[in-house]
């Protein structure tokens, strides 16, 4: 199979995707409307997207043969989770279109490098120090916080770790050695804590071909999706709301950034650019994720043409769908604390609210800070959305 170029792949032909929790599920899910045959390879053989699709591969993503096994049966191969290896990347890439590709993943999946290419590229990030050691952690934290008091430094592991995992507070350079044995990580990211008064993020669908006709393989057709508003609990995402309640013109530059950043980056698919508004009014890049983004979930309710359904679009190389907003909508997060200690979720209650839709991703053990599915609402502004979607997750344990 010719890897490299750009001919439609038309409903009726295989998506793999290399990884299947909740976002292999819902891209599963949008690409069966749509006419695809789907395989999914993961190590959970009871994954969320194990049943909504034709088969699933149960093996490592760090297993080569495996995903060179699901790229022979596709005719493109996408992922929903950035831990895929890359040697798992291009063992993929030998036999289908992988989108996006290993050199993508190279850089997103690798905090430092992420940070370093966003810097190098012009892209507005806050202070940050690149570490190997205890012994730089502490000379970061010295420069980034120096004598200053109420202070402080997040250190995160370059690789692996999210929802606020693989992550410490430095609250002094004198903490340093102790953060460092904590997240026993080779290297990892310090960056100053900044004032913030909002996190916004933005998705962004590029396709490999423009509509410039027949046979184009120049820059891809990309198109933005109106800005989501977040908002974070012990650093997961709690509720999110399309479109962002903020002034046009913050709304518009943080496109314009997150728009660059993927024609730069060369991406084929999604990629969402998460983002922090600080109380100065400053505008910074957090951190990139190159597929379908829980802060997008409410796409499916907001606009025209949800995350999933363009993710598929985008990777197919077809025209990509409309993003105008239909009606504002907002998600929340169901955590698995909702099943603990015997307690079982009224879905009944908050189905009663108006506008409200449940999506449970059938995982089948529930823990703490397991996200196991969402409500989302629809109002006639983003504030009353959010009010009903915070309304109906309270009348799941009322």
């Amino acid at each position: 199979m010719a890897v490299g170029n750009h001919k439609p792949i038309l409903p009726g032909q295989t998506i793999g995707i290399l990884g299947g929790g909740q976002l292999g599920r819902m891209t599963a899910m949008a690409a069966r409307a749509l006419g695809y045959r789907i395989q999914v390879l993961d190590p959970d053989p009871s994954c969320p997207a194990r049943f909504t699709v034709d088969s699933c591969f149960s093996a490592s993503f760090e297993d080569a043969d495996s995903a060179a096994n699901l790229a022979r049966g596709c005719d493109v191969v996408t992922i929903e989770i950035e831990k895929i290896a890359l040697g798992s990347m291009r063992a993929a890439e030998k036999f289908a279109p992988v989108r996006p590709g290993s050199s993508v993943l190279e850089i997103i999946q690798h905090r430092a490098k992420q940070k370093d290419w966003l810097a190098a590229h012009g892209a507005p990030v806050g202070p940050y120090r690149v570490v190997n050691s205890a012994a730089e952690l502490d000379k970061a934290a010295q420069e980034l916080i120096g004598a200053k008091t109420g202070i402080d430094c997040f250190v995160k592991t370059a690789q692996g770790g999210y929802d606020g995992r693989g992550q410490a507070v430095l609250h002094s350079p004198t903490d340093a050695h102790k953060a460092w044995l904590y997240l026993s990580a080779e290297v990892c990211v310090c960056e100053l804590a900044l004032d913030i008064e909002s996190e916004i993020s933005v998705m962004v669908a590029r396709r490999p071909s423009s509509n410039g006709g027949a046979g184009e393989t120049t820059a891809g057709e990309t198109v933005v999706f109106p800005v989501a508003f977040n908002h974070h609990t012990d650093r997961i995402l709690d509720w999110s709301v399309i479109p962002a309640p903020i002034p046009n013109g913050l709304a518009e530059k943080a496109q314009k950034v997150a728009r660059d950043i993927a024609e730069q980056i060369g991406i084929c698919g999604l990629l969402c650019v998460e983002m922090f508004v600080l109380k100065d009014g400053t505008l910074l890049v957090n951190e990139l994720a190159p597929r379908p983004h829980n802060s997008y979930h409410a796409s499916e309710r907001a606009c025209a043409t949800s995350q999933f359904e363009q993710c598929v679009r985008a990777v197919c190389d077809l025209p990509l769908g409309s993003v105008e907003i239909q009606k504002p909508a907002a998600i929340a997060n169901l955590l698995g604390d909702l099943w603990l200690g015997n307690s079982k979720p009224d879905f009944a209650a908050a189905l009663a609210v108006p506008g409200v839709r449940l999506h449970l991703y059938d995982k089948q053990v529930p823990k703490a800070g397991r996200k196991m599915g969402h409500i989302s609402a629809v109002g006639s502004t983003p504030e009353e959305a959010v009010e009903r979607v915070l309304k109906a997750r309270a009348a799941l344990s009322a």
